[in-house]
């Protein structure tokens, strides 16, 4: 095909066109279009105590993964430049319209909740973390950021508290409660507004308990939350 030249005499290519990343609602025949994602990172003391990273008294510090991150058919491929590809069992806040700048109607900018994973390159991670550089290595690539189902708040309510189970290969790889985040839901969603402007589309990986591990090519992971319609994925081999 040829292609019209500019003024200039250089080539002016098509511009790319590119469908937006979207996470199924459940229940409706809708989807969410995310605009970005964002991670928070050591929110149970737990998970603190077993990397060996921070100190306890730190507050959480949040992180950003790109939208192709997101994976909702069930298969995640084993990333490259790894040796170490770990999970982290989450839940997730989809936000549905900026927060309300009152502190205390914060939870009315969630659209609803669903169950997320983390999946991290931990060699790469730890490398960064001893070199004092940013985690982007370790944490913000293809494929990492898998999701289920966003429920609706006016379908299941606010997702406040409850239990969280990983099950890798049928066995309980991470057990805890929502309860023991450091920061809740609402304070999460005021911390996060006060550094970016928070809008429709945002997804909010709120951190993870203890348990977290390494998988293989063909485990499979099944990820529970509270109430929230499950998350079931398959490590695949990669490119």
């Amino acid at each position: 095909m040829n292609h019209p030249a500019t003024a200039n005499g250089a080539v002016a290519l098509p511009l790319p066109v590119v469908a937006p990343v979207t996470v199924p609602v459940a229940g409706r025949d809708q989807a969410f279009a995310v605009r970005r994602i964002y991670c928070v990172g050591r929110n149970y003391i737990e998970h603190i105590r077993e990397m060996k990273e921070g100190d306890e008294r730190d507050p959480p510090f949040f992180f950003q993964k790109p939208t192709d991150a997101i994976v909702t058919d069930g298969r995640v491929p084993y990333p490259v430049l790894t040796e170490d590809f770990q999970f982290e069992l989450e839940l997730v806040i989809a936000i549905g319209r900026t927060p309300d700048p009152d502190p205390t109607q914060s939870l009315s900018a969630v659209f609803g909740y669903a169950v997320g994973l983390d999946m991290t390159r931990r060699d790469r991670q730890r490398e960064a973390f001893r070199e004092g550089r940013p985690w982007e290595v370790g944490k913000s690539f293809d494929a990492s950021a898998p999701c289920g189902p966003i429920l609706p708040v006016e379908a299941g309510g606010h997702v406040l508290a409850g239990p969280l189970t990983l099950e890798v290969n049928g066995r309980v790889a991470q057990q805890s409660e929502l309860g023991k985040m450091i920061w809740n839901v609402p304070e999460i969603i005021v911390q996060l507004s006060r550094q970016y402007r928070l809008m429709p589309g945002d997804l909010i990986y709120t951190g993870t308990p203890a348990g977290v591990g390494a998988v293989q090519v063909g485990d499979r992971l099944r990820g529970r939350v509270a109430a929230l319609p499950e998350l079931d994925v398959t490590i695949v081999a990669g490119r």
